[in-house]
């Protein structure tokens, strides 16, 4: 079997304290690296409110993480996501070729974005004379 290119949406209780979810997040890292599979990429979105109530949850903490594995994976994945209670929400997807181009042109294109805005110089402030706050206190 030919290695494939996953990404895994998971959407866990808000309710958690963050280190409870950063050890949710590092047992499921886990799953996928002792299984054969290699981490590529984790975007964590934190705390989001849901369109809807999920099992009676408003808010969600949203993780998303890409990895490379072979197809037999997924199933012992998702066996694992469905036994964690803490897991309110997944879906794991095959990507495409011309999705990981996409991801790709969407990362240069965050990171140039962040350059120009780095470079950016503020405008400072202009302080008002003492006559002009005179002025406005003396017309109130």
């Amino acid at each position: 079997m030919k290695s494939r290119v996953y990404e895994s949406a998971v959407l866990f209780n808000a309710a958690l304290d963050d280190d409870t979810i950063k050890n949710l997040i590092a047992r499921i890292k886990e799953t996928i690296t002792v299984n054969g599979g290699e981490i590529l990429d984790t975007e964590d979105w934190g705390r989001k409110r849901l369109a809807y109530q999920v099992k009676r949850s408003k808010i969600g903490y949203y993780v998303i993480q890409r990895f490379s594995s072979l197809p037999d994976l997924i199933p012992k994945l998702e066996r694992y996501y469905q036994l964690d209670e803490n897991i309110l929400r997944y879906l794991t997807i095959a990507l495409s070729k011309d999705a990981l181009e996409q991801i790709e042109i969407d990362k240069s294109q965050q990171s140039q974005l962040a350059e120009e805005v780095e470079e950016i110089i503020p405008v400072p402030l202009v302080e008002a004379d003492e006559d002009e706050e005179e002025n406005t206190v003396k017309e109130e």
